[in-house]
């Protein structure tokens, strides 16, 4: 993974995935995440939870409600397809799938599968009350 101007890599040791555990599929797809070999250990915190704020302050902890969210250990954040990709790439039977998708004939593919997960969401996930507040929602292991 590069993250610099001039490819330079950036050693990524630990990944943070904030998911939305008011969504089905994103509960399923932790527990998929958690039972698979990691080369890069996986932290899985519920999106927009107190402990997601305590680890992020300055995120924008509503839209990691809108798409998947993954973020290193070095200040590397990345979003929706990137995500997905991000975490297949932590995996030990997924990296090498992880490398295709980032090609141009696997990232159409990636795309598409993160935008049917998302019309999935939108038909099974509540929406979080966004109306005069501050975007956050009530997720388990949340307090307030």
């Amino acid at each position: 993974m590069t993250g610099r101007p001039g490819g330079q890599r950036l050693s990524v040791e630990r990944l943070t995935v904030l998911y939305d555990a008011r969504c089905s599929l994103c509960l399923h797809l932790r527990q998929w995440l958690m039972k698979q070999r990691q080369l890069v250990p996986l932290d899985l915190v519920p999106a927009a939870s107190e402990e997601a704020r305590r680890r992020f302050p300055g995120l924008d902890h509503a839209g990691t409600l809108d798409e998947i969210t993954v973020i290193g250990d070095r200040g590397q954040i990345y979003r929706g397809t990137s995500a997905w990709i991000a975490c297949l790439w932590a995996l030990a039977e997924h990296r090498p799938r992880a490398h295709w998708l980032t090609t141009p004939a696997g990232r159409p593919f990636a795309r598409a599968t993160v935008l049917a997960a998302a019309k999935y969401r939108s038909l099974t996930a509540a929406p979080c009350g966004r109306e005069g507040g501050d975007g956050a929602c009530t997720v388990p292991g949340s307090e307030g």
